[in-house]
């Protein structure tokens, strides 16, 4: 556990200042741009992250997209955890916000899975291993990316909890919320049956 010392607020201040300014660094507009596509928002679903980065066909910038919004969700927890675990935990939760609202473009951001990513590989990396493992199972069972994000992100916070990583299993809790929230329309659409499957046209 980590531990709690208000006298450190100031620290963790800025820690949750540069988190937040890290996480709204709007990767998907950035490097559309650079590639000649113009307004990645004008495109697919309009979100600027890697998932709406893929629509565009152009592979190589979808990959930098998802690498970027997985970055600036481990670069914050990095940098902070020298200060501390609550420093940590406060920058990954700030870099998390900044993503789903950027300062930058209206406060209209992606919807944070890769993000999340990126914090679990920050504060404690087994989560990243929990994450792939179930990600690719239910994407392989069901063909739905939507539904995969949304159950890796229910089991993280469980394992964590029963390794006895308490403040990672708290904090994954609060953002699995915030993903789920995220998510309405996919999760509205999935119950209905007509959620976009990977792979699928049109």
């Amino acid at each position: 556990m980590v531990d709690w010392d208000s006298s450190l607020w100031p620290i963790w201040l800025a820690c949750v200042a540069g988190g937040y300014l890290v996480g709204s660094i709007p990767f998907g507009l950035i490097f559309a741009r650079l590639f000649g596509l113009g307004d990645i928002r004008k495109i697919g679903s309009g979100n600027i992250g890697a998932t709406n980065a893929l629509r565009t066909g152009n592979k190589p910038m979808a990959a930098l997209t998802l690498a970027g919004d997985i970055l600036k969700g481990t670069v914050p927890v990095l940098i902070a955890s020298r200060w501390g675990g609550e420093a940590a935990i406060l920058a990954g939760l700030a870099a998390f916000l900044g993503h789903l609202f950027p300062v930058w473009v209206g406060f209209k951001g992606g919807k944070g899975v890769a993000t999340y990513l990126g914090i679990l590989l920050g504060i404690a990396p087994i989560g990243v291993l929990v994450f792939a493992v179930v990600w690719l199972s239910v994407a392989f069972l069901s063909r739905y990316s939507s539904l995969a994000a949304l159950a890796a992100t229910l089991v993280v916070p469980v394992v964590y909890f029963a390794l006895g990583y308490m403040d990672a299993a708290a904090l994954t809790a609060i953002l699995t919320a915030i993903v789920y929230i995220r998510h309405h329309a996919n999760i509205r659409r999935l119950l209905a049956g007509t959620e976009g499957k990977i792979g699928a046209k049109g």
